[in-house]
C-alpha cells in the first residue's frame, strides 16, 4: 500500500515532495477545464459523442492537476488513464467520422493501433534513449498517436474529407507540444520552471481542436456509405439520407 503513496519526481519544476511544488504544472491544467467548458457551451448542435469527449477533456485536466499537486503513484494513474482513454476512443471516432468506416472496421482499426503502439513504443524508446538520453523524457510514448493523427488526416484529404487539413494542422501542434514536454528536463538548468506547463497549454488547444473537428464532421451514421470513404466524399449526388 505504501507504494501507492511513493513520491514521483519526473519534472523540472518539482524540487521537493510538497503538494504545491509544481505551481505552473498544476495550474496550467486549468486550460483543459476551460477547453471543456468552451466545447460544452450552449448553442452547439446536439452531439452526445462530442459532448462526452468534452467531459473527458475536463477530466484529463483534473487528473493531471491532481498528479502535479500530489506527485504520488496513485495520482499518476489519475493523470495517465483519462489520456489513454481519450487517445484510443478518438482513434475509433476518427475512423468513423473522418473516414466513414463502419463500427466493426473502426474497432478493428483501433485495436490494430493499440497493438502497433504497444510494439513500436519500446523500440522507439530504446532508439531515443541512446542518442537523446534525458531528452526523451518518455515523450516518445505519444508518438504513435501523433502519427495516427497525420495518417487519418492524410487519408481524409485523399478522399475529399473536409477536416483532413485541420487534422494535419493539429498533428503539427501535437509535435510542438511534444517538443515542449521533451525539453523539460534538458532546459532545467536555464529554465527552473521547465517547459512541461507549456505541454499542458498546447495540449488543451489540441484536444479542443480535435473535438471541434469531430463535431464539425458530424456522426458517421448520417453520411456513411457502404462502399467506403472515397465514395462518401466524392459522389456528386451528395450524402446518403
Amino acid at each position: 500500500m505504501a507504494g501507492w503513496w511513493e513520491p514521483v519526481r519526473d519534472y523540472c519544476e518539482r524540487t521537493g515532495p510538497e503538494p504545491w511544488a509544481e505551481p505552473l504544472n498544476a495550474a496550467s491544467n486549468a486550460a483543459f477545464v476551460v477547453a471543456a467548458l468552451l466545447l460544452l457551451r450552449r448553442g452547439r448542435a446536439p452531439d452526445g459523442t462530442a459532448d462526452g469527449f468534452a467531459w473527458l477533456v475536463g477530466l484529463i485536466g483534473i487528473g493531471s492537476a491532481l498528479f502535479h499537486t500530489l506527485a504520488v503513484r496513485w495520482a499518476m494513474l489519475a493523470d495517465v488513464i483519462p489520456i489513454a482513454v481519450f487517445i484510443h476512443a478518438y482513434v475509433f471516432l476518427a475512423l468513423r467520422r473522418f473516414l466513414g468506416l463502419g463500427a466493426p472496421a473502426a474497432l478493428a482499426g483501433t485495436l490494430a493501433f493499440a497493438l502497433a503502439a504497444a510494439v513500436v513504443e519500446p523500440v522507439l524508446s530504446g532508439l531515443a534513449g541512446r542518442p537523446l538520453g534525458p531528452l526523451s523524457n518518455n515523450s516518445i510514448d505519444y508518438l504513435p498517436a501523433a502519427l495516427a493523427l497525420f495518417g487519418v488526416g492524410a487519408a481524409s484529404l485523399r478522399f475529399g474529407g473536409r477536416e483532413g487539413g485541420a487534422l494535419i494542422g493539429l498533428g503539427i501542434l501535437f509535435l510542438v507540444s511534444l517538443l515542449a514536454r521533451t525539453l523539460d528536463s534538458a532546459l532545467c538548468p536555464v529554465l527552473p520552471f521547465g517547459t512541461h506547463w507549456l505541454w499542458h497549454l498546447l495540449n488543451a488547444g489540441l484536444l479542443y481542436g480535435l473535438v471541434r473537428a469531430a463535431r464539425r464532421a458530424g456522426p458517421a451514421a448520417r453520411h456513411s456509405r457502404p462502399d467506403g470513404p472515397a465514395a462518401r466524399h466524392s459522389r456528386p449526388d451528395g450524402p446518403a439520407a
